[in-house]
């Protein structure tokens, strides 16, 4: 240790004994303070001493993950979308058991190297007992949210990083994990604790679903736009109709304290209706939530009930995942009642409807965010092939060594890692359904030829085998990349894109759709369960903003916002900073970084539709901000050279540049 980094971990150490022994707190949380203690008197732990994590070896990190597999299997992909949600690449997003070990974790590599080397990795112990004070162990001490920032670390060598952490309880309401985000932020991370919290609670939703596979689902609100939203209340039930689990959510609406208060009653008892009557109406209504009133009470809800997930059917509605495209379709592709929508959206729906009739390929444009994925899952569930799967993949989140054992599956034992069983491609799974290809246009030239032989000849081989394997399976893609540019660079076949080219449909970002007001006033109270109105200042601020992320970024703002949003006016300041900037005054010349050359008119230069879409957001957003090119690229969050190059590409001048 360096005399430098000696003394600064003997004035952390004061500061901890300070609040300790003499009770200044000063600015110390009482959850911080009440942690120190436990850590000296306790734990018996030296402030002044470093202290390392123990790390598990391989056999009982896999014996705990082995225990852990359902919460593991739930928290993966939840914590992926937190991870992209947070878009931070300094920062790991962390599960860990009720012992502090850590069971999985979602970081870049760099971030995810460097922390390793004070013991943050997978078999990693944080419990508080083991490395004092920290967001992980804290929080399974406590038993509810809490956010460590630097300084409050017990052990000097943790000050470089603040963590937030919450709990996870299982269906029976027992802590079982807390799931943390640990970055190098200097700031209280009250953003990242509403969205841990969010995160949480889906996990939990889902845990209900996986540990009563053989219950039927019963998912309800007070108000039908919210069912299928993460403020629904979720209760699994008996087939002699006695409920088993509910989650925080129904407990709350139905105004019971704790799972005790309502597990083992009947259904009947909990509502004017039978399980069997609600089962009945929700087939036949498709699905949308039905009326249904509370037992000796005037209190109304809307509730869908689904048969257990163990008796589905290949083709039944709770196997293809039915609730969740209708869940998808109402945020984003039309709207209950018929209340709005964007004519263009909804024409390019019901020509892609006809098409997809046909079993003709369909490939979606659209820019990142803009609810490719949903649009796919539309067209799947009205599709001839909705009775069988609908297997997304993401061409450009797959490692290029792993993509082709994901797509075509491979025969046990056909490299090392493989599993001992063999496994089944996503192509194999999308027999008699869907395949969707996110990402198309980011798929490696070698592989391209191997997918154009499968539409062809319709049969695939494994990894590892020579045996064919027919399938049959309706194809959608997708990108945000101009394919016919790609075809030119030589970076993507031409052959292939005429065959994945039946339709083309371009879906309109946010910043372009007619109904964007209606858009964000709706995902403004599914987000915050509850009726909102938006105050002037802050309606013209997402009004006008560009949303380069579009929906995918619009809802992660307005859920935190909404959060954040005590009563039913979200205002300006619930909304995040990085929204807010150029909404300062003019700018001095001073700050005038280019300002407007001579632009050519669109009609003299040679752009496709995505580049001509982009030159009119990009010259609009100049326009608002006086052509202060510094503002606009903290709005689109670019850096200024990335700026300026588009410019240049886009044929937008600048008259001169500091």
């Amino acid at each position: 240790m360096s005399a430098r980094t000696a003394c600064e971990a003997s004035g952390h150490a004061h500061r901890i004994y300070e609040v300790v022994d003499r009770g200044s707190r000063g600015e110390t949380s009482e959850l911080v303070a009440s942690s120190w203690i436990r850590c000296l008197k306790d734990y018996q732990l030296d402030p002044s001493r470093p202290s390392r994590p123990q790390v598990l070896d391989e056999d009982r990190l896999a014996e705990r993950c082995r225990r852990s597999a359902d919460i593991i299997d739930c928290a993966k992909l939840e914590m992926t979308t937190l991870y992209q949600q947070l878009g931070d690449p300094e920062l790991a997003v962390v599960l860990v058991d009720t012992d502090g070990v850590i069971l999985h974790m979602v970081a870049a590599p760099g971030f995810s190297r460097e922390v390793g080397q004070m013991g943050f990795r997978l078999g990693a112990v944080w419990s508080e007992s083991e490395v004092g004070t920290n967001g992980m162990g804290t929080c399974l001490v406590a038993g509810e949210p809490v956010a460590v920032r630097q300084h409050e670390h017990f052990f000097a060598e943790f000050t470089n990083l603040t963590c937030s952490a919450v709990p996870i309880f299982d269906p029976d309401g027992k802590l079982i994990a807390a799931l943390d985000v640990t970055s190098r932020s200097q700031l209280m991370q009250q953003h990242s604790l509403v969205l841990l919290g969010m995160t949480a609670q889906t996990i939990e939703n889902r845990l209900i679903d996986r540990r009563h596979q053989d219950a039927y689902s019963v998912h309800f609100h007070s108000r039908p736009e919210f069912v299928y939203t993460l403020h629904e209340g979720m209760l699994a039930v008996d087939g002699e109709g006695r409920v088993l689990a509910a989650n925080r959510s129904s407990l709350f609406q139905l105004g019971f304290r704790a799972l005790e208060d309502i597990r083992g009653m009947a259904f009947d008892a909990v509502f004017q209706t039978t399980l069997d009557e609600i089962v009945r109406r929700s087939a036949k209504s498709s699905f949308h939530p039905v009326p249904a009133f509370r037992t000796r009470s005037a209190n109304r809800f809307f509730m869908v009930a689904q048969e257990p997930a163990s008796q589905a059917t290949p083709g039944s509605d709770r196997a293809n995942g039915k609730l969740a495209v209708v869940r998808g379709v109402r945020s984003v592709v039309e709207r209950p009642n018929g209340q709005f929508g964007d004519p263009r959206l909804s024409s390019q729906l019901g020509l892609a409807a006809k098409v997809i009739a046909r079993r003709i390929p369909v490939l979606l444009h659209g820019e990142t965010g803009a609810g490719k994925e949903i649009f796919a899952r539309a067209l799947h569930d009205g599709s001839p092939c909705n009775g069988g799967a609908f297997v997304a993949v993401n061409c450009a989140s797959l490692p290029e060594g792993l993509i082709e054992s994901e797509l075509f599956g491979y025969r046990a034992g056909a490299f090392t890692g493989a599993q001992r069983t063999g496994r089944r491609g996503k192509i194999a799974q999308a027999d008699r359904g869907t395949l969707f290809l996110d990402e198309i246009g980011d798929m490696p030239l070698s592989l391209q030829a191997r997918l154009l032989r499968v539409l062809d000849e319709r049969q695939i081989t494994p990894l590892g085998s020579e045996e064919c394997i027919p399938v049959d399976f309706q194809l959608i893609s997708a990108s945000h990349r101009n394919l016919p540019e790609r075809v030119a660079e030589g970076l993507f076949r031409e052959d292939l894109y005429f065959r994945l080219s039946g339709l083309e449909v371009e879906l309109p970002p946010l910043r372009d759709r007619s109904d964007k007001r209606s858009l964000i006033q709706t995902v403004l109270e599914e987000e915050a369960g509850r009726p909102m109105r938006l105050a002037p200042e802050a309606d013209a601020l997402l009004m006008s903003h560009p949303w380069p992320g579009n929906l995918r970024q619009l809802r992660h703002v307005l859920r935190t916002a909404s959060v954040l949003c005590d009563g039913d006016l979200l205002a300006l300041e619930h909304l995040p900073p990085s929204l807010r900037v150029g909404l300062k005054s003019r700018p001095e010349p001073a700050e005038l970084l280019g300002e407007p050359g001579e632009v050519p008119a669109e009609e003299d230069i040679q752009l496709n539709p995505i580049q001509a879409n982009e030159r009119k957001v990009l010259l609009r957003l100049l326009e608002e901000h006086r052509w202060n090119v510094s503002n606009v690229a903290k709005t689109l969050d670019v850096s200024r050279n990335t700026l300026y190059r588009k410019l240049h590409k886009l044929h937008i001048p600048l008259s001169h540049n500091n």
